[in-house]
């Protein structure tokens, strides 16, 4: 019985087929995985640049594109007949030799740039201080070697990243920025999916697609087929940074992951909880900001774990309702929170914690783990929870391994809570993603230059910075658009989003979001008969969207007027400017900003 791996572009280029087109294909990979009589078989292709390759018809008029070694069939495309032989024969296939992991080179147009180098080359090429043997410890293909030393500037290697591997391109965009050899290899070893990859054997194809779960996921039956076909690219498709951290056996200490915007942060807490509640060893306790972002985290997590018993074990909730809880359970009533005798969040946050330490014990004993109501908590958009919430954390769950993981970003907090995790007795072992999946790089420098560049503290140790966060990808600039009047901004708005309707972007992939409710309430007016989302920045947070329009972003808006004091100006604009952030980086594909008048000081030049 064949191995089939699919790979990301599948699901989505089949998804854009025709009904019968794509059930005629759905059919046949059924067929194919059966072995039975019609099934589609691999047909070789003709001045292939890897003999591995080969296609399948898997309905009329279209093939799928396959790489194949014995009973392991990568299926990388579905594309019209003649795309797919065009396709087939223009790649090659490699498993990186330091990594383990496949990797996909254009070939066709890397024979075709060769001759312009060779004719560029210098006597001596850019990487002529590294020896060959520095350079093949670093993966480089061998191979390919030939080609590599004929590069003479930066700019070659910048134009030759679409026509490689990123496991190829990356230590030599290092190297050619002036790194050292151990800086590229800690640039590569943010593609290893696994702590320890094992041996390496490069015709082990089934091996090495282990090792690449962004690229890869093996579909053994029918039902496997049509989960991964079927289920969100978040669900199946972990890059390698992300699987390492949320797939790992064991964590002996609370772990700490900050990345910057639309590095998975959020992906990987929901893995992890998945992961916990079917290999640990009790209840776990997601959380996130607020009760519009939990349930966000429940619906997709329901998407995410297939098994109801599994997905029973993780309850998602955010601290006040936690803490809530925790009160009305032991005092037999929901607690009041207005009029006579009601409490702040502030107040019964701290009377959980009490109620937490006399009937579990004092915070560090441990010795019956049992005893705490849950076994694992994982903390999303943590850089928002207060001091008393973390301790309150902290005591929900036993002294032991895996049981707290954090993830959030510094850069991206709405409140004023500036804690480090370690003042509230939390020692967290810190691991960063500076890669965001999210944020094409035009977008990703806009928001970069908005908030500043600046440090951030909070959650980690001193101070978090912004350099080095990526992009893997290029769009669209960010639009800022001035108007003279409320009334002609609104009309823009409405234009704008009647654009993208027109382009066809589902209304739910469409956010608008303005700074005050008041704001908010126009914009609706605005889109009236328009059914997309109209939020506050903050009611934006954690969520994302094919496309953003910020309306009102102008000066004495975004920001109010800030008070006179100078140490409460610095907290309020810090805050502003990172509420602003957060609204912008909800934006995978296009952002657009508006504002009548002078616009808002933030808003980079």
């Amino acid at each position: 019985m064949p191995r089939l791996a699919i790979g990301p572009e599948f699901p989505r280029e089949l998804s854009a087929l025709a009904q019968p087109v794509r059930r005629d294909a759905v059919v046949a990979l059924r067929r194919f995985l059966l072995n039975v009589a019609g099934a589609p078989h691999p047909e070789r292709v003709r001045g292939a640049r890897d003999p591995r390759v080969a296609t399948l018809r898997l309905a009329d008029g279209h093939r799928g594109v396959v790489v194949r070694r014995r009973d392991v069939y990568w299926l990388r495309t579905v594309l019209p007949d003649a795309a797919a032989w065009s396709y087939a024969r223009r790649h090659r296939y490699t498993v990186n030799p330091a990594l383990g992991v496949v990797e996909e080179w254009d070939a066709e147009a890397l024979e075709r740039v060769e001759p312009a180098l060779r004719r560029s080359a210098r006597s001596s090429g850019l990487f002529a201080p590294v020896c060959d043997g520095d350079l093949l410890s670093l993966g480089l293909d061998v191979h390919a070697l030939p080609l590599f030393r004929l590069i003479t500037t930066e700019a070659d290697v910048a134009a030759l990243e679409p026509l490689l591997p990123p496991t190829q391109h990356l230590p030599l965009a290092v190297l050619a920025r002036g790194g050292s050899l151990a800086e590229a290899w800690r640039e590569l070893d943010s593609w290893r999916a696994a702590d320890d990859p094992g041996p390496i054997d490069p015709d082990d194809l089934y091996a090495a697609l282990r090792r690449t779960p962004d690229q890869a996921a093996f579909a053994p039956d029918k039902v496997a087929l049509d989960r991964v076909l079927g289920a969100p690219g978040w669900c199946t498709f972990l890059h390698p940074a992300q699987h390492r951290l949320a797939k790992a056996p064991r964590y002996d200490h609370p772990v700490l992951v900050v990345g910057g915007a639309g590095t998975g942060k959020t992906v990987v807490a929901l893995h992890r909880a998945a992961y916990l509640a079917a290999h640990g060893s009790g209840p776990v306790l997601l959380v996130t900001f607020s009760q519009g972002l939990a349930e966000e985290l429940s619906a997709r997590l329901d998407t995410l774990v297939e098994d109801e018993l599994v997905r029973k074990r993780i309850e998602v909730d955010n601290p006040e309702r936690l803490a809530l809880r925790i009160v009305a359970d032991a005092e037999g009533r929901r607690p009041a929170l207005v009029g006579p005798g009601a409490r702040t969040l502030a107040q019964l946050t701290d009377e959980a914690l009490r109620l937490m330490s006399l009937s579990t014990g004092d915070l560090l004993d441990d010795v019956e783990p049992g005893r705490k109501p849950y076994r694992h908590v994982v903390v999303d958009e943590a850089q928002d929870v207060s001091p008393a919430q973390w301790r309150l954390l902290r005591a929900v769950a036993p002294h032991a391994p895996d049981d707290l993981f954090v993830v959030g970003d510094p850069h991206q907090r709405v409140t004023d809570t500036r804690v480090a995790l370690g003042a509230v007795g939390i020692p967290a072992e810190q691991h960063t993603l500076r890669t965001s999946y999210r944020l094409p790089q035009e977008l990703l420098s806009f928001v970069v230059r908005l908030r500043g560049g600046g440090l951030a503290t909070g959650l980690a140790r001193g101070a978090t910075d912004m350099y080095g966060y990526r992009a893997t990808h290029n769009g669209e600039r960010p639009r800022v658009r001035a108007y003279e009047s409320a009334e002609a901004e609104l009309a823009g708005l409405r234009a704008t989003v009647e654009s993208w309707l027109a382009d066809g972007v589902p209304p739910g992939e469409i956010a608008v979001g303005a700074r005050t409710t008041r704001l908010v309430g126009q914009a609706r007016k605005a889109l009236e008969g328009l059914d997309v989302r109209a939020a506050t920045f903050r009611n934006l947070k954690g969520l994302e969207f094919e496309r953003v329009a910020l309306v009102g972003v102008a000066e004495g808006v975004v920001p109010e007027p800030p008070p006179e004091d100078p140490g409460a100006r610095a907290r309020i604009l810090q805050r502003e400017r990172s509420i602003l952030f957060v609204a912008c980086t909800r934006a995978r594909a296009m952002l657009y900003i508006s504002h009548y008048g002078r616009g808002s000081p933030f808003l980079p030049l």
